[in-house]
């Protein structure tokens, strides 16, 4: 079975940074493109950054210079690390897939960005 687990979330002040880690399994991980998503309270979910299975990156705009997406295939683990934090980027995290066999997303994890 597909699972995807992130973590890495929590309370930080503005400016800081996090590093958000996705550990998956159940699939070939380096055959597909990977992605990070967000949902911040009130809003619907945004696409925050993906990565190919080439290693070429794509960022949201908003996100261009602060957030950095990688992948580890020897780790099977997908990272977001995330710098200058600002409030507006509180908000749930989580990484997906799409595989040959469907759509699969892990749990959120929380960031909060607040002094």
């Amino acid at each position: 079975d597909v699972q995807l687990q992130a973590f890495g979330g929590g309370l930080v002040q503005p400016g800081g940074s996090l590093r958000l880690s996705c550990a998956a399994s159940g699939f070939t991980f380096g055959r597909y493109d990977m992605g990070w998503f967000r949902q911040a309270p009130g809003k619907g979910p945004e696409w925050v950054s993906g990565i190919n299975n080439g290693g070429e990156t794509f960022h949201l705009e908003s996100v261009k210079g602060r957030f950095t997406i990688s992948r580890d295939n020897a780790k099977n683990t997908l990272y977001l690390q995330m710098n200058s934090l600002k409030p507006e980027d509180t908000a749930v995290y989580w990484c997906a897939v799409r595989t040959r066999t469907g759509a699969y997303r892990s749990q959120g994890t929380q960031v909060t960005v607040s002094s």
